[in-house]
Formats: structure tokens, C-alpha cells, sequence
């Protein structure tokens, strides 16, 4: 059994012993400790908070805690029912919430869950803020309403419908250059939410030749559903016994998106973001940004327009859009296949980036593969060092930032996040994991020996 506190919510397996996994009593203490935050941000104030959920099978049992526990805190609820991420954030915009909770594990496979706690801009809370939602669940004086002060609940159940209305009347989605390119798409939804939205976001852009797989929300996933290669082989055959101009993927709440090219192999993740940056800066030219650990390749197809600057954050993506507010980047998000477009809102978003990159692709004419070789190659490498548990991990990346400060061979040295180290011909980066004794260790370059060589050379100086 797994409970994990982190930047990114309360996630946990479910079953097991309180403080163990995500048991309903930590789903009632953690919701009643996100309502008192609340509460002491708006003293006096009737609060109203967006419920949502992606289609996991433990979804309803948490809801229903979830909803029932902000109502015993005196808290009206938007209740939503299936749904996004963000379509959830959306939800929070549009629907004059103070506060939303969006009740899914991402990418994590189906016996996980987790509580994304967003505050009254529909983004997620800040890792100040995070960390005192975690004291007050600790403290024994939290409180809930008498009877006549109990939250009401309003459901209403068609935020995708409006989230998609939301998507098609962006400046930069042309329908009709969709609609005349005549794409034939399929779509893995994993068997989750994104069954939901996006055949009908597609339909609704004038793609008619929708192949739906794995798009019924059973919580059943079918594969496991993280959307990275490993992963989509059905996909990939998927598109190619279809003659299919493009596949789409997403996970189990929407935010990430990720691409399969006509010949079946994949777009990459990391260039989602890439690709739909190209298109958005070839239009409105503006700054961007992604995280420490995303394609250097963001960096280059923003270079290429005159006076763009490209900026790196923390990861998390809280980092993101808080860099992004700072530089007034007009695009930005992760590599993880995460595209955040601030016109719409400030949140990972694969409806906005399907719309996005279906446009780019019409008014380009080129096929999938063809667009993908228009982009810098680069390659990721992933590797982890496994530590002691009593070894002192801060003070080893103080160390190997202090060694490579200053080296001839490198560019840069960024602390902002571990130790990222950037190279003329790539970079590597050092994050700690905040639930096991090891260092993540991330490196790009053009070839995948020289990123695993790069990786080999600082995990051999740790």
C-alpha cells in the first residue's frame, strides 16, 4: 500500500489501513483539511468547489466521499461527474468556484487514486499552500458545519460539452481547415474519460472517419495507462490497418497527449508540446516554457522566431505556469505530452492541444511523419542511482553542481531543481525522488548513445 503527499496531490492506492493507502478515512481528512484552507482564505465567505472524476473503478466511492465531506464542511458543490482535468480546471473558471477537486491518478495504473486540489484560478495549489493543507489534516481541531449550514450539491454533467465549445472558439483552431483536410483519427482513451471527449471534440471539428479504441469509460484500462511507446502498440497497429492520418492518445484524466504518425510509429511525447508551440508562436510570437526535464528541442523551434525566448522551471506544473505568468509566455507546458495554452487556460489541456495540433497539420498538407522530421532530433535517456537511506542527497548534487561549474565543456549549471547541467550538445539533469532513496538522472542528445554516455559521465562522478 502507497499514500504519496506530494506538489501533485494526495495520491494512494486503494484498500490497506488508514495512512497506508487512500482509504475513505484519508479521503475524508484530507477533503475536510483542503475546506478549512479554504475557509481561512475566505473568512465568511459561502464557498461553492467543482467536483470531477476520470473513469478508475474506486472513482464513484471517492466522489461520493469527497462530495459528502464538503458538504459536512458547510461547502457547496458543482458536481460534475466524469470528466477531465481540464475540463475540471474549466470548470472552476467558468463556473465561479472558489476551489475544485479533481479525483484521479493520472497516469497511474487502475488500483491508484488521488485528490488534485485547484484553487479559484482552476490551477493547482502552490507547495506552500500544499503543505499547509497537510498540516490542517493533522491538526485535531478541524470542524464541520451544524445542520443548517450543510453544503447543497448541483449537478450538472455537461462541462465537456462547454470545455469543447470553450476549445472551438479559440482564434487558432480553424474548423474549417480540419474539416477540408478530411482526416481519418483513431483515439486510445485507455477506457477512461478521454472516451468521452475526445471523439466528440473531433467530431465536432468536422474530423467525420473517427476510429474509437479502448474509448469506453469502464475504468477497465486496457493497457497500461501511461501514454508512452512502450504502451501503444495496439495503437500503432491500430493506425495502420485503418490507413489513418494520425492516432491520438491520452491518459486516463486528459491533460497528456501523445501522437502516432500515419506510418504507426510515434509522434513523441516531447514533441507534442513542440509541435503545437511551432504553430502557436508561427501566429502569436511570444516567449515559452517547459520544465527542467523536457525536450532542449522547445528551446531551438523557439529560437527560430525573431525576439522569443525559451525558459526553463521547476518541474511540477505549478512551476510551469507560474514561470509562464512571470514571462508572459503565450505556450508552454511538459514534455510528458503536456500542452498549456494561457488563452484558454493555465493547465495541461490535450483537448486544446488536438485542436491545436489538427490545425497545424491541415495547413501544413504534410502527413504526420512528414511534419515530425520539420523538428530538431533528440533523444531522452532515463537512468536512476540508487543511494543509501542515510546518505545525504542534497549535499551530493551541491557536490556534482559544484564540479561542473565552471568546466570549459559546459554551458550551464542550473539549481533551481536537483542539478541540470547543460551541455553545446546536451544536458543531464538530477532530481531526488521524494519517496525512495535514489537520484532520477535525465539526459538528452541528438543520438541516444551520446545522451546514455552523457549520463554514464555524471552518474560515474556521484
Amino acid at each position: 500500500m502507497s499514500l504519496i503527499k506530494s506538489i501533485s496531490g494526495i495520491r494512494g492506492t486503494i484498500g490497506g489501513c488508514p495512512g497506508e493507502g487512500l482509504s475513505p478515512i484519508d479521503v475524508v481528512k484530507f477533503t475536510t483539511a483542503f475546506a478549512t484552507f479554504l475557509k481561512q482564505q475566505n473568512p465568511g465567505k459561502r464557498l461553492r468547489l467543482a467536483v470531477g472524476r476520470d473513469a478508475r473503478l474506486s472513482g464513484a466511492m471517492v466522489d461520493r466521499l469527497v462530495v459528502g465531506t464538503l458538504q459536512g464542511c458547510g461547502v457547496d458543490v458543482l458536481e460534475t461527474g466524469l470528466s477531465t482535468t481540464p475540463t475540471t480546471e474549466m470548470t472552476v473558471i467558468d463556473g465561479h468556484c472558489d476551489g475544485g477537486i479533481i479525483i484521479t491518478a493520472s497516469h497511474n495504473p487502475k488500483h491508484w487514486n488521488a485528490l488534485k486540489l485547484l484553487n479559484a484560478r482552476g490551477e493547482f495549489i502552490s507547495d506552500k499552500e500544499g503543505k499547509e493543507v497537510l498540516r490542517l489534516a493533522e491538526s485535531p481541531d478541524l470542524q464541520y458545519a451544524e445542520v443548517d449550514d450543510l453544503g447543497q450539491v448541483v449537478v450538472e454533467e455537461d462541462w465537456i460539452d462547454r470545455h469543447i465549445e470553450r476549445v472551438l472558439g479559440l482564434k487558432l483552431v480553424d474548423v474549417e481547415a480540419i474539416k477540408k483536410a478530411n482526416f481519418k483519427v483513431a483515439v486510445d482513451a485507455v477506457n477512461s474519460t478521454g472516451g468521452l471527449a475526445i471523439p466528440r471534440l473531433l467530431r465536432r471539428l468536422g474530423v467525420e472517419q473517427v476510429v474509437e479504441l479502448n474509448c469506453e469509460p469502464t475504468g477497465h484500462f486496457a493497457h497500461n495507462p501511461e501514454p508512452i511507446p512502450q504502451n501503444l502498440t495496439q495503437i500503432s497497429d491500430c493506425v495502420r490497418q485503418n490507413g489513418c492520418d494520425l492516432g491520438i492518445v491520452v491518459d486516463p484524466d486528459v491533460d497528456r497527449l501523445a501522437l502516432v504518425c500515419e506510418t504507426g510509429e510515434m509522434f513523441g511525447e516531447e514533441y507534442t508540446l513542440v509541435s503545437v508551440a511551432d504553430y502557436v508562436l508561427s501566429h502569436t510570437p511570444g516567449n515559452t516554457v517547459s520544465n527542467l526535464s523536457s525536450s532542449r528541442a522547445l528551446r531551438d523551434v523557439t529560437r527560430r522566431y525573431a525576439g522569443c525566448e525559451y525558459n526553463a522551471a521547476a518541474v511540477g506544473e505549478v512551476n510551469v505556469t507560474t514561470l509562464m505568468r512571470e514571462t508572459h509566455a503565450v505556450i508552454g507546458g511538459e514534455g510528458n505530452g503536456g500542452v498549456i495554452y494561457p488563452e484558454l487556460h493555465y493547465g495541461r489541456d490535450a483537448l486544446v492541444g488536438v485542436a491545436l495540433f489538427l490545425t497545424l497539420l491541415a495547413k501544413k498538407g504534410m502527413k504526420v511523419s512528414e511534419l515530425r522530421k520539420t523538428y530538431p532530433e533528440y533523444i531522452i535517456s532515463k537512468n536512476r542511482k540508487d543511494l543509501t537511506p542515510d546518505m545525504d542527497v542534497d549535499a551530493l548534487l551541491a557536490k556534482v553542481a559544484k564540479l561542473y561549474n565552471g568546466m570549459a565543456s559546459v554551458e550551464k549549471v542550473t539549481t533551481i531543481d536537483g542539478v541540470k547541467i547543460d551541455f553545446a550538445d546536451g544536458w543531464v539533469h538530477l532530481r531526488k525522488s521524494n519517496t525512495e532513496p535514489i537520484i532520477r538522472i535525465y539526459s538528452e542528445a541528438a543520438t541516444e548513445a551520446r545522451a546514455n554516455e552523457l549520463a554514464q559521465q555524471v552518474m560515474q562522478q556521484i
